[in-house]
């Protein structure tokens, strides 16, 4: 072999291994990739309840991915996950990166015909709406949730770096990380619902005394931390019996459940009502003095006194009687159930003075 033969084989072995070091760096940054990949999307099956979930795709997604911004749209133009949040004894605004919407029209001209990521640069005039605050972002992926191919919200990436979405393999990494994401939302959401239905009292709709139980718990701790408090209303139908023997049981039904509805009118959503049993409904309040209570439960009261209600074709004026307490938990309280216990001991007994005192009136203990 001559000179020029042996340099020129030289050359093509060192192209070859050149080569074959660039595919094997590759190899490793692609398995790399995908065990990172594996683990965000195995930390978002873990998440056991929506709050958790929703806290896994804002700020576990942008620390893993070391992002600016990480938010998420959900459509939910019946309140229902917003309901379903409440249930689980956190608001809307524990997740300031979620934001809740009737509608995905209008939002980002890509969920026009989204059904798989978008990669891009930032533009403020159309993705302004998807990360709301004006932060620098530069590039963006948008990920679909989709429920039986509907989009139904999004998973909205942000980042400082323009070269951050550009990539094609990121996109496929991406792809799977929604369709994981859209697993999860709609599997925690299925759960929220069958906890719900255990904890939802069948005649109204109103959550049941179990709900109340586990709430009050909640609220009580809660109002320790934050050194709030919190305000339970105790409501009684005013001789209800009588209009049981008169109308009949199912009157009797359907009385309640438009009391529930007309008190439902009146509370905030982040107000906690239940039926405690029988013709007695609770409240509870959170960040909310007596008096405070006072306004709203005069309101319930005038709702439901003011308007006669249709039974068997005749109008009837029906009353409800109030009573209220409030608690302001120390910061040494550690027994909630005790304290629950006595808080809605206090309500029920200003409920029978009012009772007591003609009925069809408001009594703060």
């Amino acid at each position: 072999m001559s000179g020029d033969e042996a340099a020129d084989t030289a050359s093509e072995l060192r192209q070859l291994r050149n080569q074959l070091a660039a595919v094997s760096h590759e190899a490793e940054l692609r398995n790399i990739a995908l065990q990172r990949s594996r683990t965000r999307e195995l930390a978002l099956l873990q998440a056991e309840h929506l709050p958790s979930l929703l806290e896994h795709l804002t700020g576990y997604l942008r620390e893993s991915y070391q992002l600016r911004r990480v938010t998420v749209l959900l459509q939910d133009p019946q309140h229902e996950i917003r309901h379903l949040l409440l249930d689980a004894g956190r608001t809307p605004e524990d997740h300031p990166e979620v934001q809740f919407i009737d509608s995905l029209i209008g939002l980002a001209p890509q969920f026009n015909s989204l059904r798989s990521p978008w990669l891009g640069p930032f533009r403020g005039a159309d993705h302004g709406l998807l990360f709301p605050g004006g932060d620098a972002l530069a590039s963006i992926a948008i990920l679909p949730l989709l429920r039986q191919q509907r989009l139904v919200g999004s998973v909205n990436f942000g980042s400082a770096d323009a070269d951050c979405f550009t990539r094609r393999e990121d996109g496929e990494f991406l792809a799977h990380l929604a369709v994981i994401a859209s697993f999860c939302l709609e599997n925690t959401v299925n759960r929220a619902r069958l906890l719900r239905s255990g904890l939802t009292d069948v005649l109204t709709g109103w959550h049941n005394r179990r709900y109340l139980q586990t709430r009050l718990r909640e609220e009580l701790s809660r109002a320790r931390r934050d050194g709030t408090v919190l305000t339970c209303l105790m409501l009684d139908v005013d001789h209800f019996k009588r209009i049981n023997d008169t109308y009949g049981h199912l009157a009797g039904d359907r009385v309640l459940r438009e009391i529930a509805q007309r008190v439902e009118g009146e509370v905030r959503g982040s107000d906690v009502t239940a039926r405690y049993g029988g013709e007695e409904f609770a409240i509870l309040l959170p960040q909310t003095t007596a008096d405070e209570g006072r306004i709203l439960a005069e309101r319930i009261r005038a709702a439901v006194a003011d308007e006669p209600f249709g039974i068997a074709g005749d109008p009837c004026a029906i009353t409800l009687s109030i009573g209220i307490a409030e608690l302001r938990p120390a910061r040494q309280s550690g027994d909630f159930k005790a304290l629950g216990e006595a808080l809605i001991a206090r309500a029920d007994a200003a409920l029978y003075d009012a009772k007591a005192a003609g009925r069809n009136r408001v009594v703060v203990a």
